[in-house]
């Protein structure tokens, strides 16, 4: 997995590229982590992303959890098939995808 990080102001996008799976979950998770702080605006751009796991998912709900406090959380660029994991476990319900 592969993260591009671009700051600017309290706004953060990370261009996510590969998988999100179990192997690599800790390093996104790592990642919001250690920037988040101050973000009122987390934009995740899923252009590159090719397959999301339970454990992927779950470090979306951890940043949608923080975000819902401090600013908003957006989704973009999500392609079919991680779009079918997000209706299939209800994550389109919660989640602002653009």
């Amino acid at each position: 997995m592969n993260i591009v990080k671009e700051a600017n102001g309290s706004a953060l996008h990370l261009k996510v590229e590969g998988r999100l799976d179990t192997t690599t979950a800790p390093q996104l998770e790592a990642e919001l982590k250690s920037s988040i702080s101050g973000v009122t605006e987390l934009v995740l751009d899923f252009a590159g992303l090719e397959y999301i796991s339970s454990a992927g998912l779950r470090v979306l709900l951890s940043a949608q959890k923080v975000m819902k406090k401090q600013g908003k959380m957006v989704v973009r660029n999500v392609n079919d098939t991680i779009m079918e994991v997000f209706e299939v476990t209800g994550f389109s319900d919660f989640l602002t995808i653009e």
